[in-house]
């Protein structure tokens, strides 16, 4: 589990189809062969790593999903260990399961914060509410507005600074996380299927026929 809480940036330095090469450092101080990380908010498994680069590998349905299939040598990614169980909780409840991308449809900035619209499909958006959470490219960020087809939220300083997202243009594809409360919230309120007729056959059902 993650919490949207970007340690630092790594650069890409080889991509093979689906093994990337991502060079970083802090993510790597106390990491070992099998460890989580995510990048730009999608979990992958650590398989190899020296001392400033880790090596992981993609499936295809991810990069189906996701925006890793883009990235080129030298792309800047967000970086964050899976969360220590004496952690703190800074961010939101993010598991590094992407549920699809977005795409930047404008950026504008208001006095010292960045304003970023994007929008999505269908199936993602109905899991964003205003004042909600969800994580960009692993970013845990507020939704301060749901608009139609899409969303915005407000990026401060620290933020832009810190990750990738102020890097992104107009028409940029980007990772998004919806909050996986209101998908469990979702699948509780669907209608429930009735449970199967029991055959009346029970322990009392054999005795009384001499069983």
């Amino acid at each position: 589990m993650f919490t949207g809480i970007i340690e630092e940036m790594g650069v890409l330095k080889e991509q093979n189809g689906g093994n990337l090469v991502i060079q970083a450092d802090k993510v790597l101080e106390d990491v070992h062969l099998g460890d989580s990380i995510a990048v730009n908010g999608v979990c992958l498994t650590v398989t190899e790593f020296q001392k400033n680069w880790f090596r992981a590998d993609v499936m295809a349905e991810t990069l189906r999903r996701s925006s890793l299939g883009t990235l080129k040598k030298g792309s800047r990614v967000n970086l964050e260990r899976a969360m220590a169980a004496n952690g703190r909780f800074g961010g939101h409840i993010v598991s590094g399961h992407i549920d699809g991308t977005g795409t930047v449809e404008n950026m504008q900035r208001e006095g010292n914060a960045i304003w970023v619209t994007i929008s999505c499909g269908a199936a993602l958006f109905r899991y964003i509410a205003e004042k909600g959470s969800i994580a960009i490219d692993g970013i845990s960020l507020t939704v301060a507005e749901v608009r139609e087809n899409g969303f915005r939220v407000s990026i401060i300083p620290h933020t832009g600074e810190e990750t990738t997202l102020l890097a992104r243009r107009t028409g940029d594809m980007v990772n998004l996380e919806t909050d996986i409360i209101a998908k469990y919230v979702e699948r509780l309120m669907l209608p429930q299927e009735p449970e199967k007729k029991r055959s009346g056959i029970d322990l009392e059902f054999l005795r009384e026929n001499g069983f």
